[in-house]
């Protein structure tokens, strides 16, 4: 293991007699090559995170740092082994994520010596089993689990579509649904849908992207092209959900934020018997002509605190892409934004 200098820990005035060093043994050394990271940019990633240095001799490994700084990190690589232990995979998001989620005391029985216990709750699909990677995507999750419906409002990058499909995706692989309908409404953000090629099936698809894209991240290739091509997964404009009802079908509408009141009227009363539905969006993002009018702002003045209906509300704190994406989402959402 290459000789790191040690960083040092945002805003440490701290002499050296409150460093310490804590030690890790871990029994299974074949899975540190995956904890570490190519060219340990696991490790780096926690030493520029928290301000420790971290050395690794066999299977055990030293940190050094301030008391609070080394314990968290020293939990957050014991978290990374157990999800390693149990056949999970780590990537540069999920070290991110139980960095973060260290350094939260307590929230609904998440208590910040858990970030060391595999996770309690997850989503299996196909190709996957997803888990929180904060402490707001835990109780999503949890709520994806119990509620009928969901409303989801945050910024861009929180994984409030992509948890949605997985879950949705979960449950139609488990037979607790028959078929899923995925949809967005078809809203330009300063483009043009009728100067786009194609047929209507070309021009809307790429304002749906983002739902294929998650269904082909939990799903073989295969068997998302046969589920949509028998009809189990249904992907399709907002428009084209008028006059229906759907039954025994897990429902995500993308991109609530620029419907209409009617159209988010019409959409929650496709709900049908043995559903569930969830809408997601960010307030703040609204393409509208006429911002002030959106559906999803309406919609959740009105249903907030009815029983059966849940709001889940990330901030910028949960974005679980780069952590550039968080920096660039809090400027944006800044005073003078």
């Amino acid at each position: 293991m290459a000789k790191r200098q040690i960083p040092a820990a945002a805003g440490s005035g701290s002499s050296a007699s409150e460093r310490v060093r804590l030690e890790l043994d871990f029994e299974k050394p074949f899975l540190l090559g995956a904890l570490f990271g190519e060219y340990d940019q696991n490790l780096v990633a926690i030493e520029n995170r928290l301000g420790v240095y971290i050395s690794a001799r066999g299977n055990r490994i030293q940190i050094e740092g301030e008391a609070e700084a080394a314990t968290r990190a020293r939990d957050v690589l014991q978290g990374l082994y157990n999800r390693l232990s149990v056949g999970q995979t780590i990537d540069s998001g999920a070290v991110e994520a139980v960095i973060a989620m260290s350094a939260q005391p307590t929230l609904d029985g998440i208590l910040r010596q858990d970030v060391s216990e595999p996770p309690k709750v997850m989503i299996r699909t196909r190709k996957k089993t997803i888990v929180p990677r904060s402490a707001t995507q835990h109780v999503y999750m949890e709520a994806l689990a119990r509620q009928d419906v969901i409303f989801a409002l945050g910024p861009a990058g929180t994984g409030k579509t992509y948890l949605a499909v997985a879950q949705a995706v979960s449950q139609l692989i488990t037979g607790s649904v028959d078929r899923l309908i995925l949809s967005r409404p078809a809203v330009e953000a300063g483009e043009r849908l009728g100067f786009l090629p194609g047929d209507m099936k070309e021009k809307v698809d790429p304002y749906l992207r983002p739902i294929y894209d998650a269904l082909y991240d939990t799903l073989p290739a295969e068997q998302v092209e046969r589920r949509i091509a028998s009809g189990e997964i249904e992907i399709a404009p907002l428009a084209f959900m008028r006059g229906r009802t759907l039954a025994n079908a897990f429902i995500v509408l993308d991109e609530a934020q620029n419907t209409t009141i009617a159209q988010m009227k019409m959409f929650l009363t496709r709900f049908g018997e043995g559903s569930r539905m969830v809408i997601c969006g960010d307030p703040r993002q609204v393409d509208l002509p006429q911002p002030g009018i959106s559906g999803l702002a309406d919609a959740v003045d009105r249903l907030e605190g009815v029983e059966g209906i849940a709001t889940i509300r990330f901030s910028v704190a949960d974005v679980v892409r780069h952590p550039i994406v968080g920096r660039i989402v809090q400027a944006y959402e800044g005073p003078d934004a």
